[in-house]
């Protein structure tokens, strides 16, 4: 199977060479994180905590790891360590805080997880200042194009092959069926996943006992991707409350399986009040072709805005404008607590949406884009107008990382 160079790779490469800090890889199951950080490390020591030879090296404790790295052997440069599902250790922030703490001069550090790496965001402060995050994301049209650290938000519109734009829509964008192109092992591969996801991601980083239950509402978010959620709706649905509800979706999100998209006010407590959009990480199960072109977009965006807060261009997030008379855009993105540009999704529809107008003259937003899936590349700037335009979707995602 063809290899694909990750931008990621790029990022973690610099990473090495820029900070003293451990870099921490959180992401979805199978998003390739372990196949880019094996290609970082070439020959340094990687360690993966599924391997009983290098899980029994692990627990004998940070010096044991490290006299095997050679970091008292004379180099040009420092060692790179990388430690593979090590949010399996139950001790693993002890651990890194002990190996971080001793040997941070002389040693580098990678560290990859599925879910529980998120959990340093509630943690405490026991690794704070000790590590840098970053969140990887399935393949994009920006990173198929360019594989390189970003050095600016925005890039110059390139296009990509037709062969790349079929198989990202049709087998989405995790590695391997993206590469391997055949339909049929793409859907063996997406319920296998899932399958996986709820009885083995949610069975050991969760508390959830109902599966079978919960397995329900998997089978019914699956169907609801670019939908709003209705809590009391699906609890009914699936029989328990609405805060179990709650829970069991924030689970999902965490461990990758979907995330939420919610409205922007200017009142913060009001947004949480409404209910968020929910949508899929895999855009390619989704049969649809209106929900399947804006979980498409939606996931794009993610992917951008965690980037480049990860990358340091600023504070970013993604949210979406609903007003009582139900006027809609899809996705908001907000740099630095102010409006930087809107998107609406469509098919085919190149009729310009009223909302857009409307909402430009509300919130102030720079930039007002109307992103048509089905319309043809065009070598031009989606972000040279002000005024609300329709953009061609190759042409918009291309200028994304």
């Amino acid at each position: 199977m063809p290899e694909i160079a990750r931008s990621y790779e790029a990022v973690l490469r610099s990473h090495i060479e820029a900070h003293r800090q451990m870099a921490f890889v959180s992401g979805p199951r199978q998003v390739g994180k372990t196949t880019s950080c094996r290609r970082v490390a070439d020959r340094s020591l990687y360690l993966d905590w599924d391997d009983q030879d290098d899980r029994r090296l692990i627990l004998r404790g940070p010096r044991a790891v490290v006299a095997e790295t050679g970091v008292e052997r004379l180099a040009t440069e420092s060692p790179l360590l990388v430690l593979d599902e090590l949010h399996k250790y139950r001790r693993w922030r002890t651990f890194l805080k002990g190996l971080f703490d001793r040997h941070a001069e002389q040693l580098r550090l990678i560290v990859t997880g599925s879910s529980r790496m998120d959990l340093y965001r509630r943690g405490g402060d026991s690794l704070m200042g000790r590590f840098l995050p970053y969140r990887m994301h399935p393949l994009s049209v920006g990173e198929l194009l360019r594989p390189q650290v970003p050095e600016r938000e925005l890039e110059a519109p390139s296009p990509l092959s037709q062969a790349k734009t079929n198989a990202l829509w049709e087998h989405g964008g995790f590695p391997e069926p993206f590469v391997k192109r055949d339909a049929r092992f793409s859907r063996r591969w997406r319920l296998l996943r899932e399958e996986l996801l709820v009885r083995e991601d949610v069975r050991d980083m969760t508390r959830i006992q109902e599966i079978d239950q919960l397995e329900i509402l998997v089978t019914l978010l699956r169907e609801r991707s670019a939908a709003q959620l209705n809590y009391s709706n699906l609890a009914r649905e699936i029989n328990v409350s609405v805060d179990t509800t709650r829970r069991w979706i924030a689970a999902l999100c965490r461990l990758h399986h979907g995330f939420l998209v919610r409205p922007w006010f200017r009142n913060v407590a009001k947004s949480l009040r409404k209910e968020p959009k929910w949508y899929l990480r895999d855009w390619s199960g989704i049969g649809d072709a209106g929900r399947r072109a804006e979980t498409f977009v939606a996931c794009h965006l993610l992917k951008a805005v965690e980037m480049w807060e990860d990358l340091g261009f600023g504070a970013f997030q993604l949210r979406y404008l609903r007003d009582k008379q139900k006027r809609e855009v899809d996705f908001l993105v907000v740099r630095d607590d102010r409006p930087w540009f809107m998107v609406e999704v469509k098919v085919g529809d190149t009729s310009l949406s009223p909302a857009l107008s409307h909402f430009r003259e509300q919130t102030r937003t720079e930039h007002c884009l109307q992103v048509v899936t089905d319309l043809p590349f065009t070598q031009a700037d989606c972000f040279a107008r002000s005024d609300p335009c329709v953009v061609p979707a190759r042409t918009f995602l291309s200028q994304l990382p």
